[in-house]
């Protein structure tokens, strides 16, 4: 066919890596001088492939053009000269089909050099010369003269700290909390900004705003918290400015430059800000300003070159306001915001000056009173005291809180909510992933997922938002990276990420610190599921994203941590008796010892050998290392067999016979084909015997799901994820949660705070869930490493009526949804063009198809949904079986003895084995009565 024809639409696709995406718009920074392309195709027509693409570059000195045959769109190889530092380019592609078609050229995509030449780094470290606080804000300014007609004025700026840069009183970006948090011993980044049009002829004024930030922080629990990079912040930044003429000067830090403490008082991570207007000083990074009475700055030490940023800034993302005003009952006002959320407040008020306005966050009310005992000893308290010179519009600026309320105290006048809204914070990564389905509950867990994922995605993937913590623990995004690579594009938030942890482990003898960067005192120690992030989350990346490189670069940290495991396994293959997190958090554990699952810490350990070590010879066999593949294939073997001869019987039976256990050796494939079926009866017969309520942990919650389906058992899947009894997914949200919890019960039902010392509201790693709600119950996954093939495959719960899920693949939009009706099953999928789809259907129908938009219809049996006769002499495990039968009996307990209700609901083993009638010797006798009533009146609404 003619393009004429037969049009193919371009629309925004061009995509370029590591873009850190700074201001101003329209203008996209690259870290690297060869950076990879890719672009999306959109197109009415069906099964349509690329044929070949044409990219076109446009930069000072003319346009070239590279042709590239074949399909290949997602992270093509720069096909063009290398990039020099602030080279300025125009860069085009339109594309070719199979049909004969071609495309008109993308919307041109603008893309600046943002890194530096080798040794072109020239600016110092600076900071407050006699600062009177351990790490003291402050301001720092220097003035410099613009001679003549500027071409272009790049900003490279970073701080051991966190800074904002103005340009003659104008902030040069809208980012916040720069340059984020790295390894600073080991990498330091810097932002690359356009700043030529806040240039003007004569005296400009070069001002930065700075604080401690994570630099100054004090980490380590239990009275142990202590600084670890340094005392006090420091600046450094460097103006490149290119005249018409073509000669270039550059402004930089160094001992010239002159600072003072600014308004901002104090500040911390943990603590909040302290902000005093009166000691504003007007104009200050402003021409005219006279700075005669402001010290010279000292030179501090630099750790570390800083290299160009390649990895996603932060930005105020949203803006939510007010809910509700609650007084409480001690009389304070407290702001409702209705959801948990990461940022700060931003208020506009007028008061007498002198006046302390103080703002408490927490993420949730104790008793209607603010619960701030899970912050532990950060205070995530701001203050602004005014100077009294009219209306004031301000937000802290060097912190950050994890909140849904906010307590306000000594606010001037007639309160109005209007005047403060919450600015929430993350790191700006696009979203790609969605869901939705008939089940409102489910659907709110799938929310709190995604703002789970906000609030800990700040430059760091953390464990929390808002306590004295707020750390890159590896084991948690180890769990959930599957889910965030679904819902956002954080491919290179998360390389990003996997560069420190390599610079981290480089520097620990192979082993990967519980947490990255790794601030926590004490020697460095390997923890199954944590340590084994160096394998996974590349994995993950390169799955969901297509990435090779990725592998590439971290195959040498893939290898060092499995050596690492494989080393402490010795000649058993078994790592035992070591430290272990293990099933953290299994519900059965005391709030005190997180870390006492009922699967054993071994077996946890010694699945993550095999699975790392397995990871590993994946990865070497896909970059072509056959002898590295061979020797990782080799050492995953020895421990499969170690594992199995140690830990599962041939019947089997795992001698830790709880269900994380199962669930590795299910979801890891370490037992053989012929056993998998055994042990997936056996997790299935457990979680009956457990109420289908939870009894996994971190390691066990992500895959428990997954396990049941794999062997069968989706039934007892949806039992599990519809669970509203605690612990469960569902209890928190019936708890009014409004992001993933840490705890299965971090809030009990009394409306008391768990009484364990850690215990957060916003921890996503049990949401992981999210990723098995995508690829089986909406059923959208990729079949080949970024979605070049999807894999749809449906499997409709019972008691939903729909489901859907919607990604934004590298290569476009794709799309499924399920609709139930009667016995028949609905299917629509989108297939995004250059792609193609396996589908399996839910009456077992298997069938590939190119891209576009199908339906299919699947006629599947509708179970039965009578229930018979109930009765005292019914067994456990058919009373379990039978939800309404099981909420009349433990309702019908509750009305006269709550407790024990609880008791018996938590504490029961629901077994084939045993009667309900024997539940009566743990009751008083007028339960009994009550209980054989409820069966009464049901099996009288049952008999119609």
């Amino acid at each position: 066919m003619s393009s004429a024809s037969t049009p193919v639409a371009i629309r925004n696709s061009l995509v370029v890596e590591g873009v850190s995406a700074q201001a101003p718009r329209g203008l996209d920074v690259v870290a690297e001088a060869a950076p990879r392309l890719t672009w999306r195709t959109v197109t009415d027509v069906p099964d349509w492939t690329q044929q070949s693409a044409e990219l076109e570059l446009t930069t000072s000195s003319g346009t070239s053009t590279a042709s590239v045959s074949g399909s290949d769109s997602v992270l093509v190889e720069w096909p063009f000269t290398p990039l020099a530092p602030r080279d300025d380019v125009v860069l085009r592609v339109r594309v070719t089909g199979s049909d004969g078609s071609t495309s008109q050229w993308s919307r041109p995509l603008r893309i600046r050099a943002g890194f530096l030449a080798e040794g072109e780094w020239v600016a110092t470290p600076v900071g407050l010369a006699h600062p009177a606080t351990g790490a003291q804000p402050g301001l720092a300014r220097t003035v410099f003269e613009v001679s003549g007609d500027v071409a272009s004025a790049v900003l490279y700026a970073t701080a051991l700290g966190v800074y904002q840069a103005s340009v003659n009183g104008t902030d040069v970006d809208d980012q916040v909390l720069k340059p984020g948090w790295t390894p600073y011993q080991w990498r330091l980044v810097h932002e690359t900004t356009d700043v030529t049009g806040l240039l003007v002829p004569g005296a400009n004024v070069l001002g930065i705003r700075f604080a401690g930030g994570w630099a100054t922080e004090r980490y380590g629990f239990r009275g142990q918290a202590a600084p670890f990079y340094t005392e006090q912040p420091s600046v450094a930044g460097q103006l490149v400015i290119t005249y018409t003429d073509g000669t270039r000067e550059v402004v930089a830090t160094d001992s010239g430059w002159r600072a003072v403490p600014g308004p901002v008082t104090a500040s911390g991570i943990y603590a909040g800000d302290d902000h005093d207007q009166q000691l504003e000083r007007s104009g200050w990074d402003r021409p005219g300003y006279d700075d005669g009475d402001w010290p010279a700055v000292t030179v501090r030490e630099a750790l570390v070159t800083p290299t160009a940023r390649n990895s996603p800034v932060v930005r105020r993302i949203e803006e939510v306001a007010v809910r509700e005003v609650i007084t409480t009952p001690s009389g304070r006002t407290v702001l409702d915001f209705g959801q948990n959320l990461v940022g700060r407040l931003r208020l506009t008020v007028d008061g007498p000056a002198g006046t302390v306005i103080t703002l408490r966050h927490a993420e949730v009310l104790e008793h209607d009173e603010l619960g701030t005992r899970p912050l532990r000893q950060a205070k995530a308290t701001d203050t602004l005291t005014l100077a009294g010179a009219g209306p004031v519009t301000w937000e802290p600026e060097f912190t950050f809180h994890g909140f849904r309320y906010a307590e306000v105290d000594g606010w001037p006048g007639t309160f109005d909510p209007t005047a403060v809204t919450a600015q929430v914070i993350h790191s700006d990564m696009e979203r790609t992933g969605w869901f939705a389905s008939s089940h409102d509950l489910v659907d709110r867990l799938h929310e709190n997922v995604v703002w789970g994922l906000r609030g800990n995605f700040l430059y760091v993937p953390t464990d929390c938002p808002q306590r004295d913590e707020r750390l890159g623990w590896t084991g948690d995004i180890q769990v959930f990276a599957p889910t965030a690579s679904f819902l956002y594009d954080v491919h290179s938030f998360l390389s990003s990420w996997l560069t420190d942890l390599e610079l981290e482990q480089r520097h620990a003898a192979g082993i990967v610190p519980f947490v990255v960067p790794s601030v926590l005192a004490g020697r460095v120690r390997p923890a199954a599921a944590w340590g084994d992030a160096a394998t996974v989350v590349p994995t993950v990346l390169h799955e969901r994203f297509g990435d090779e490189r990725v592998l590439a670069d971290q195959l040498a940290s893939m290898r060092a941590w499995t050596d690492v495991i494989v080393g402490r396994s010795g000649e058993r293959h078994l790592w035992e008796g070591q430290f272990q997190f293990a099933d953290w958090l299994d519900p059965s554990a005391p709030p005190e010892r997180p870390a006492e699952a009922k699967t054993h810490p071994d077996i946890v350990a010694t699945a993550y050998v095999f699975r790392s070590a397995d990871l590993t010879a994946r990865a070497a066999t896909l970059l072509g290392e056959a002898a590295v593949a061979e020797t990782y294939a080799a050492i995953a073997e020895r421990v499969r067999q170690a594992f199995l001869a140690e830990y599962v019987t041939p019947a089997g039976r795992l001698v830790s016979d709880a269900q994380t256990g199962y669930a590795l050796a299910i979801m890891f494939d370490l037992a053989p084909a012929e056993q998998q079926q055994a042990l997936g009866d056996r997790l299935a017969e457990l979680v009956r015997s457990g109420g289908y309520t939870i009894g996994t942990g971190f390691v066990g919650t992500p895959i428990v799901a997954d396990a049941l389906t794999r062997t069968g058992h989706l039934e007892t899947a949806t039992r599990l994820l519809t669970q509203t009894a605690c612990p469960s997914w569902l209890y928190p949200v019936t708890m009014g949660a409004t992001t993933i919890w840490e705890r299965w019960d971090s809030m009990l039902a009394d409306g008391t705070i768990n009484p364990g010392e850690m215990t957060s509201f916003n921890h996503y790693a049990l949401g992981a869930v999210a990723d098995w709600l995508h690829r089986v119950v909406a059923g959208l996954a990729p079949a080949t490493p970024g979605y070049g093939v999807i894999r749809i495959a449906p499997q409709p719960l019972t008691g939903f009526d729909f489901a859907e899920a919607r990604h934004l693949t590298p290569y476009g939009p794709a799309s499924v949804r399920w609709d139930r009706d009667g016995d028949q099953i609905r299917v629509v999928a989108e297939v995004p063009p250059n792609s193609s789809a396996e589908v399996s259907l839910p009456d077992g129908q298997e069938l590939t198809v190119r891209s576009g938009r199908h339906t299919w219809t699947s006629t599947v049996a509708v179970a039965d949904t009578g229930r018979p006769a109930v009765s005292v002499d019914m067994t456990l495990a058919e009373l379990v079986d039978d939800p309404e039968a099981f909420a009349a009996t433990i309702g019908a307990i509750a009305e006269i003895d709550p407790a024990t209700a609880d008791d018996l609901r938590r504490h029961t083993a629901w077994l084939p084995g045993r009667q309900v009638k024997e539940l009566f010797e743990r009751v008083p006798q007028d339960a009994r009565d009550r209980v054989v009533g409820a069966f009464g009146a049901l099996n009288a609404s049952r008999a119609g």
